[in-house]
């Protein structure tokens, strides 16, 4: 009887004590599905495509060009985020896309060196259904095969995105 004692335990754990917490932060978005290559265009006016971050992870923020000071706060932490990866940083990308063609605050986007400022105003990428609605604000991350994996809230703490993604990057072997 005492050979059963840690099957049942197992088995009464499995089914009837679920633990309340989990792991990540960010909630997770199912099913996992590619984001569309469309041909975007940058700020600048440069053609661009989704598809050529392909092998990186990727930080994006979906906002209007009228970044309001929460919307600089989320650029921000992107940033931070990106940086205190250390030797990792570079396996991470971060893109503003921006639902609107308002004009970006030119000091705004010198602060933002490196991030990749993508117009998606009426384009495919925003009926996305993971993107459709009012997304704006929402930090997302999107895995090296191009798949939108997951979406933070609002206001999210930067602590709890970093330690997700310090989480994914050490388990990852692609990208």
């Amino acid at each position: 009887m005492a050979a059963f004692a840690p099957f049942i335990l197992a088995y009464l754990t499995f089914y009837f004590w679920a633990p309340e917490a989990r792991m990540n932060y960010g909630e997770l978005i199912e099913p996992a599905r590619p984001l569309p290559d469309a041909t975007l265009t940058l700020a600048d006016g440069q053609p661009f495509r989704l598809g050529a971050l392909r092998g990186k992870w990727v930080l994006m923020l979906t906002a209007p060009g009228a970044c309001d000071e929460s919307c600089q706060h989320a650029l921000y932490h992107m940033r931070q985020v990106q940086r205190a990866q250390g030797k990792n940083m570079d396996r991470i990308e971060r893109v503003w896309l921006i639902t609107d063609d308002a004009p970006l605050d030119p000091a705004l986007a010198r602060a933002l060196e490196g991030m990749y400022f993508v117009r998606v105003a009426g384009s495919e990428v925003l009926r996305e259904p993971a993107l459709a609605g009012d997304r704006s604000g929402h930090i997302y991350l999107v895995d090296p095969l191009g798949n939108l994996m997951l979406r933070f809230p609002r206001d999210a703490d930067p602590s709890r995105i970093l330690r997700d993604i310090s989480r994914l990057l050490r388990v990852s072997r692609i990208g």
